[in-house]
C-alpha cells in the first residue's frame, strides 16, 4: 500500500476544486464537503445559510511520493482568487472562503511558507487572505455534490464556472495530469 496523507483545502464552490483535483496524478481520492464549521452533521441548504461557520471543502487523499502537498497548494493557489475575502466570484459568504485546512505542522508551515513567497512575488496585486487554520471535523456533502462536474458537465454552473478552472489546469499543470 502505498504512503497516503491529507490535504483539505476550500476555495469556493468544492465542484471547482474537486473537478481539478480528481485529474491529479498521486491523488487517490477527492470528497466534496464541509469543513471548520460548529454545527455537527451540516446539510448543504445550512452551510449555505452561512450560518454553521463550515467552508464548502475538499478533503483529498493523496500519495505524498507521487505529488507532494506543496504542488498541490500550488495548483490551489492557480485556480482560485485567494485576495477576496469570502468570496470566489459570484459565490459570496463565509462557507467560501479561501483555506488551507492543515494536518500536521509540516502542512502548516509548508503553507504559510508559500503564502510568504506568493506576498514577496505580488502575482494578485492585492493582499492574500486564505485563511491557515488546523483542519476540524469534515463532514462528507451529500451524495449529489460528490463527482458533480463529472456528473453535470452541461450544467451552467459547471460551463461557466467549473470547465473554466479545469482547463486553467490543464493548461498549467500538464505534466501532473492523470494519463
Amino acid at each position: 500500500m502505498s504512503n497516503q496523507e491529507t490535504a483539505t483545502l476550500a476555495g469556493g464552490c468544492f465542484w471547482c476544486l474537486e473537478a481539478v483535483y480528481d485529474e491529479i496524478k498521486g491523488v487517490l481520492s477527492v470528497e466534496s464537503g464541509y469543513s471548520n464549521g460548529h454545527v455537527p452533521n451540516p446539510t448543504y441548504k445550512e452551510v449555505c445559510g452561512g450560518d454553521t461557520g463550515h467552508a464548502e471543502a475538499v478533503r483529498i487523499q493523496f500519495d505524498p511520493s507521487v505529488v507532494s502537498y506543496r504542488d498541490l497548494l500550488n495548483v490551489f493557489f492557480a485556480i482560485h482568487d485567494p485576495t477576496t475575502l469570502n468570496r470566489q466570484g459570484a459565490d459570496i459568504g463565509t462557507q467560501y472562503r479561501s483555506a488551507i485546512f492543515y494536518h500536521s505542522p509540516e502542512q502548516k508551515e509548508t503553507a504559510e511558507t508559500l503564502i510568504r513567497e506568493l506576498t514577496a512575488q505580488n502575482i494578485w496585486g492585492s493582499s492574500i487572505v486564505t485563511e491557515v487554520a488546523e483542519a476540524e471535523p469534515f463532514y462528507v456533502a451529500e451524495d449529489y455534490h460528490q463527482e458533480y462536474f463529472v456528473n453535470n458537465q452541461f450544467q451552467p454552473y459547471c460551463q461557466a464556472v467549473v470547465a473554466p478552472k479545469v482547463a486553467k489546469f490543464r493548461k498549467h499543470f500538464l505534466e501532473m495530469l492523470k494519463k
